[in-house]
């Protein structure tokens, strides 16, 4: 909601409400605080947050890193296959993202294993096929735990302020999922539990899409 004020004042009062939307914010803190900039030079000075390398397994046994994410944007987020309480929401949710830009080249979709001891290739890939995921840019992920949970809290920023500080041998939990722009920043946080949310993602992915 800050976001959407905030966006609306600066088409006021910089833009003069010219067409189409406002620029997405940038994201270097896990506060979550919007940075509104525009122009490149102050972009470049002032967004010094990216998404760290990692590399990680897909539920087709494909090793995934940055190599395969530089370029496109991208949404993230964390789950586990034996949850029941906000993984089939947040994915059944996701499914709608995912069936949108399913050709997409320039988009990407993780979803990262936070118990990958569990959650093997196999176990992934039934998964998928229980949610009738079939978009081959959504890689549900499994790789080392100190890794998926270092990327989650201090690149994702996937639990906020709550997690930042966290190791792993704190459990990670959470609804959020985060969209990257395809120079690796943060761009936005969404509640994959809400459907308002999620129709805001699907919107600033479009516009991401488009950002030149």
């Amino acid at each position: 909601m800050f976001r959407i004020v905030f966006s609306s004042l600066l088409c006021l009062i910089e833009l003069g409400c010219a067409k189409g939307p406002p620029p997405l914010p940038y994201y270097n803190t896990p506060d979550f605080m919007p940075l509104f900039v525009n122009h490149p030079t102050a972009v470049a000075k002032q967004v010094w947050h990216h998404i760290a390398d990692f590399e990680a397994t897909n539920q087709y046994g494909q090793k995934i890193t940055m190599d395969n994410l530089k370029g496109k944007v991208h949404i993230a987020n964390f789950m586990f296959t034996r949850c029941t309480s906000i993984c089939p929401t947040m994915t059944n949710h996701l499914k709608v993202l995912a069936e949108a830009y399913k050709n997409e080249t320039r988009f990407s979709m993780l979803s990262f294993s936070v118990t990958p001891w569990m959650d093997s290739i196999p176990t992934l890939r039934s998964f998928a096929e229980s949610y009738s995921i079939k978009a081959k840019n959504w890689h549900l992920l499994t790789g080392e735990k100190s890794e998926i949970y270092r990327l989650a809290r201090r690149s994702y920023f996937a639990e906020k302020d709550l997690g930042f500080t966290k190791d792993s041998t704190e459990f990670l939990h959470t609804e959020h999922v985060v969209l990257v722009d395809p120079q690796l920043r943060l761009r936005g946080v969404y509640n994959a539990t809400l459907k308002p949310d999620i129709l805001q993602l699907h919107r600033d992915v479009a516009q991401l899409l488009d950002e030149k």
